[in-house]
């Protein structure tokens, strides 16, 4: 049985020499179910098992089968037909582009995703030093404070992280910039998708720590309207994670 298959796909370890993004349930199954889609072995037109069934399959929750059809739906894989059931999409009519966790495997990926951000966030926090808002001010310090907070508990932040660039792509006043953002989705924050080896709690802190006084000095050009700072900030934020990643993948290849 196909979904019998992907179940226990679900814990087979990673192949050696491939970086794995911690993923969610939802996340599993939504990217199990993708490949099958995109490889042809469910076809357009095709309706998907229950939820009942894919619940009793996939050993999950309610909640983790419906977040993982809405990550497809976002996607432009599956349609829900009120009544009937969630089917395979006909790619021709539902392209979109997203770059999903499983896309971004390696370092080299990582790179790539940042140097899509450098063309786009640049001018992003350009036109947000120009267009912002009282509301949008708040809302970037929040998530800032959120990130405070998270260093303070040792976690690692990537969601607040996530909402600040997404604040500041809501700041320009064009809902593509922010609609762009929303479909990169979280696996823009490379931390999440790799981390050093033999990192330390206090080095990790130190990390994050560094990467927050950027995100300082980004917010501070934009709240004074300073557009060419603004941009200069972003640019150095860019490739400061750019370097560090290209660090880390000098030292994993010398070890």
């Amino acid at each position: 049985m196909l979904i019998l298959s992907l179940v226990s796909r679900m814990h087979m370890p990673p192949p050696i020499g491939t970086l794995v993004l911690p993923q969610s349930r939802a996340s599993q199954v939504a990217d199990l179910l993708a490949r099958e889609i995109r490889g042809g072995h469910l076809d357009p037109g095709e309706k998907l098992p229950t939820e009942q069934e894919l619940i009793g399959r996939f050993g999950v929750s309610r909640t983790v089968v419906r977040e993982a059809m809405a990550s497809l739906r976002s996607q432009g894989l599956v349609v829900s037909r009120q009544g009937s059931g969630v089917f395979v999409a006909n790619p021709d009519e539902n392209s979109v582009f997203r770059i999903v966790a499983s896309e971004v495997r390696s370092l080299a990926d990582i790179s790539n995703v940042l140097h899509l951000r450098l063309a786009v966030e640049v001018e992003a926090a350009g036109l947000a030093a120009l267009h912002r808002t009282e509301q949008d001010l708040t809302a970037m310090e929040g998530h800032l404070k959120a990130i405070d907070a998270a260093i303070a508990a040792d976690e690692s932040a990537v969601q607040s992280d996530y909402g600040f660039h997404r604040a500041i792509s809501t700041a320009t006043g064009n809902p593509y910039f922010e609609r762009f953002l929303h479909f990169l989705g979280p696996v823009i924050i490379p931390r999440q998708t790799v981390r050093p080896p033999s990192e330390t709690p206090k080095q990790r802190s130190a990390y994050l720590a560094h990467v927050q006084d950027e995100h300082r000095r980004l917010l501070q050009a934009i709240e004074r309207g300073s557009v060419e700072a603004a941009r200069l900030s972003a640019r150095e934020h860019l490739v400061a994670a750019r370097e560090r990643y290209a660090r880390l993948n000098r030292r994993l290849s010398e070890s």
